[in-house]
């Protein structure tokens, strides 16, 4: 079977890469190891996750904040096995709509895992012990990323887990120690916080989201701690031990010292690594680099010209919606099209609650680039919309070019931050200034009116409601 694209992996980038290159008339074909489509995101990444964070923030709020609303309930708990079911039955759906698109748009599906014979041939090999090849003019690698750890903490898959097992606990810890107070961390840290784990993270850096602006991770640190999670900041993990029933962390902490914590599991979120495992990458001319990243020239080209790499086994940030722009850009590439992707204003997003949601520089980006600016910000408290739905913690940041008033950066921590990042996108991606998103007319009463005021205050000071 020739084809004139394969494209290795059904993640976000590999299915949506695939769908831009039937909708440009090429014989197209997806090459998955797994059963189901969808890759980490669908399956045990973004929508699994959420899908949690959704039922748990609903568990939170009917113990916490509905008796204010005046909604009386009686003798709550947690049913974390039908929570985990209805976790799949996300997953089931959005998996069976990726299916769906793939018959939609005439794109042969092959399971198994392929692995390059020669740069224009793959043989997919399969679960029954069977094999097939097929070849292409063009490839596009998208085979993404697994949770990473260190030899000091190796993931047993029982009390020592990562971010995969964790979507599938049958019980709430008592105890759960999470390494890394990043994104993943952050979020899983939440759901079980919220319905009843005591929580402690030990982070090597000195706050929460550490690759995020300081302020978001200052902000959401105070959010969480209202959870009762305990954190360790500029800690080092030198040992963890599953002793059967519990699980034993040693950490040094910034003086020298050393502490032990105990819990009954411990999650291990230090970041992903790139997953490029049985593609058999020399055979096709390729190689990857010491961080295991497939290197890729401004096109998304390999050094084999006909063979493109996308998403996660890149350079770059690990986004699903990274990995999605990727895909339309490298089909468009091969259609001759003249695509472009400003990787500055691919926003990021954590979904705890509030929410977290950045694009563009950070404060500390600015001030290391000699880049002169301003900083206009406007907090969550003062606005009508969040006093109704008691969700009163945050604020809205923008940071502004101090000569011409364009907007630099925008982050956001509070209710719908993920919704409300879309505009501070569009209007980045024309250039606007402060000016301009304070000039237009914002619904009253919205959470965004919180981005009208804080580029107000950026503008000579003129926020209005504070």
């Amino acid at each position: 079977m020739n084809y004139d694209v394969i494209v290795i992996g059904s993640g976000p980038g590999g299915y949506v890469a695939a769908i831009r290159c039937a909708q440009l008339g090429m014989k197209t074909a997806i090459v998955e190891k797994y059963k189901t489509l969808g890759g980490t995101c669908l399956n045990v990444g973004c929508i699994p996750s959420k899908a949690l964070l959704d039922s748990s923030e609903h568990f939170f709020n009917a113990a916490h904040t509905f008796a204010e609303h005046g909604i009386q309930l009686a003798d709550l708990k947690v049913d974390l096995p039908q929570m985990i079911k209805r976790k799949q039955g996300v997953v089931d759906a959005n998996v069976q709509g990726v299916q769906f698109l793939m018959k939609k748009n005439k794109i042969d599906v092959h399971q198994g895992l392929g692995s390059f014979i020669d740069a224009h041939t793959l043989t997919v090999k399969k679960d029954d012990g069977s094999d097939e090849q097929i070849t292409a003019k063009n490839f596009i690698i998208a085979t993404g990323s697994k949770p990473m750890s260190f030899p000091s903490m190796q993931i047993d898959k029982k009390r020592i887990i990562s971010s995969t097992e964790a979507l599938t606990l049958t019980e709430v810890p008592r105890h759960l120690i999470i390494i890394g107070a990043g994104v993943i961390g952050a979020e899983l840290g939440s759901v079980y916080a919220r319905i009843g784990a005591k929580v402690s993270f030990v982070e090597y850096a000195d706050s929460m989201i550490p690759t995020m602006d300081k302020t978001m991770g200052k902000e959401l640190q105070r959010a969480v701690k209202k959870l009762g999670a305990d954190f360790y900041f500029n800690h080092k993990v030198t040992s963890v031990v599953n002793k059967g029933d519990e699980v034993e962390v040693i950490a040094d902490t910034p003086k020298g010292e050393q502490i032990t914590l105990t819990g009954d599991y411990c999650l291990v979120s230090v970041g992903r690594r790139p997953y490029t495992d049985g593609l058999n990458l020399e055979a096709a001319g390729l190689s990857t680099s010491q961080k295991g990243q497939i290197e890729v020239d401004d096109h998304l080209q390999t050094k084999v010209p006909h063979i493109y790499a996308i998403g996660d086994v890149i350079r770059g940030a690990m986004l699903a919606h990274k990995a999605e722009e990727e895909g339309v850009f490298v089909a468009e590439t091969i259609a001759g099209q003249k695509p472009h992707i400003n990787y500055r204003l691919i926003p990021g997003v954590v979904y705890t609650w509030p929410e977290v949601a950045s694009v563009g520089y950070t404060e500390e980006e600015v001030k290391k680039e000699g880049i002169p600016y301003k900083v206009g910000s406007f907090p969550f408290k003062a606005l009508g919309r969040a006093r109704a739905s008691m969700d009163l913690d945050g604020l809205v940041k923008v940071l502004a070019h101090k000569e011409t008033d364009e907007i630099l950066g925008v982050h956001i921590i509070g209710a719908r931050a993920a919704d409300m990042i879309a505009e501070a996108v569009v209007a980045m991606e024309y250039r606007a200034s402060a000016e301009d998103v304070a000039r237009m007319s914002h619904a009253h009463p919205t959470y965004t009116e919180a981005m009208k005021e804080a580029c107000l205050a950026a503008t000579e000071n003129r926020a209005i409601h504070v």
